[in-house]
């Protein structure tokens, strides 16, 4: 039997696409990618032209006009226009979108093809003026694919020349910033930077605090306190914000540009430049607030705390170190965690003790098993004792102090000038002294032996043997003045 074929034409389904009779519903996008006035007056322009676009077309009804100011194309995270109409054809409020070109619809490649074949998987289109292209045409989408990938390339070509304009500037000694955020300096008439009075005197005494053995937690706690105003105007200090205000060069009278760059130009996040791109430095652009040697000795003290802090697993730099300066300064001998501060209630009294933060990690199981209790009153003793060395060395410190200021760095000439004037006629001790603590003193390390290496701030080291008297008197005492 000889085989038959039958042709059973093409028929259309309902809801796949729509009825010819049925107007379509048009939204246009428009965007613009500055805030400069040439451009606004264009995005006016072009709400304004498909409006009456829209209107005009008998087959047309308008869906809305989605607009997006001073926006980049080269991704759609920031474009909320952009998002709340793709919302809208999620939710089968759109036919067709028409927009004026391809780079005004996005400079991505990717977000260009991701975005314009979801909208076609829904039945709606994307109809491009200048290119004369239509998504759900035949040809459309390899045509669209060329010119989005040309958008793109044209968005890398600006990208370059702008980093290229701003290199060039920066390399003549010209550049600009907003003083809104920027704490310590106003701007004159002629845009250079000027120091404010009232933030100038915060900013110097945050120097001159922290170099003489605040922290950045405390240091930020009291200008909370006193109620100081922040660059935004009010009292919100916080550690980073303290530590920003101690690292920027420009508090010395320098500007260093080019410190942050945008590596990837589609995505515009911002990261450290750590040399992938040139730096400049201009010396002496304007007046300091503080002189270029204490900025630095500020630099290596950061540093060192920051390196202390590392080396012993610390997220702080001490918040209650202005009423208990040997906090997070105590090291254990044995396992080199720092020690924290207890306080033990006897029937007898109470004791204050430090034990290393290691000693008991879980409830009743010890995993320090070398390290022993200190107990508060000894660790004040030793200290007294070590300074008191320090002081009946003076002649012998002294020559080393003066090496200091001749040949040391920023930080070592300041903190031997620091102990030339804090140990000339100065008595021995009697008694712990908590304030001289935070001036000179930089950590112990505590052996369970009872060896004790007290570090000072000028690198000297002493060590005391904590542990020679531990009888009722001397715990009596320790209670007294728990």
């Amino acid at each position: 039997m000889a085989r038959e074929i039958i042709h059973i034409p093409a028929s259309k389904k309902k809801g796949t696409q729509v009825e010819k009779t049925k107007k379509l519903r048009v939204a246009a996008y428009c965007r613009v990618s500055s805030e400069q006035d040439q451009q606004l007056n264009s995005f006016e322009n072009q709400v304004s032209y498909y409006t009456d676009y829209i209107e005009r077309n008998p087959d047309y009804v308008m869906a809305g006009i989605y607009a997006d100011e001073g926006i980049s194309g080269t991704n759609t995270r920031k474009r909320s226009e952009f998002n709340r109409m793709i919302r809208d054809c999620e939710a089968g409020l759109i036919d067709l979108v028409i927009t004026k070109s391809i780079s005004r619809f996005a400079r991505n490649t990717q977000d260009c093809l991701h975005y314009s074949r979801m909208l076609k998987d829904m039945g709606i289109g994307i109809l491009f003026e200048k290119e004369n292209v239509d998504t759900t045409a035949a040809s459309g989408e390899l045509l669209f694919t060329i010119l989005a990938s040309l958008a793109q390339d044209e968005s890398r070509t600006i990208s370059e020349n702008v980093v290229w304009g701003k290199q060039s500037l920066f390399s003549q000694g010209k550049w600009a910033m907003c003083t809104d955020r920027f704490y310590g300096y106003d701007k004159d008439e002629e845009g250079n930077l000027i120091i404010n009075p009232e933030q100038g005197k915060v900013v110097k005494w945050l120097f001159e605090s922290f170099i003489n053995g605040v922290n950045p937690d405390v240091l930020a706690k009291t200008l909370n306190e006193k109620g100081i105003p922040g660059a935004m105007g009010k009292p919100a200090w916080k550690v980073s914000t303290v530590k920003q205000v101690l690292r920027n060069e420009k508090h010395m009278g320098d500007v260093h540009l080019q410190k942050w760059c945008t590596p990837n130009y589609l995505t515009h996040k911002i990261a450290k430049n750590e040399g992938q791109l040139p730096m400049y430095q201009i010396k002496d652009d304007h007046e300091p607030i503080v002189d270029r040697e204490l900025w630095e000795a500020v630099q290596l003290e950061l540093d060192r705390r920051e390196s202390f802090m590392r080396e012993h697993e610390l997220t702080t730099m001490g918040q209650f170190t202005d009423t208990r300066p040997f906090s997070h300064k105590v090291i254990c001998g044995c396992c080199g965690h720092t020690y924290s501060r207890r306080t033990l209630r006897r029937s007898w009294g109470k004791i204050i003790t430090w034990e290393c933060g290691q000693r008991y990690k879980e409830k009743g199981k010890r995993h320090c098993l070398e390290s022993d209790i200190l107990y508060e009153q000894e660790l004040f003793d030793g200290f007294v004792a070590a300074w008191n060395k320090i002081l009946s060395r003076r002649k012998t410190n002294m020559r080393r102090w003066e090496r200091m200021l001749e040949n040391g760095n920023p930080l070592e000439k300041v903190r031997a000038q620091q102990f030339i004037n804090i140990t000339a006629g100065m008595k021995p001790l009697d008694k712990i002294d908590l304030s001289l603590v935070s001036r000179v003193f930089d950590h112990c390390i505590y052996h369970s032996s009872g060896d004790t290496k007290y570090h000072f701030l000028d690198g000297s080291m002493v060590m005391i043997h904590t542990k020679s008297g531990r009888d009722k008197a001397y715990f009596l005492k320790a209670v007294r003045n728990s």
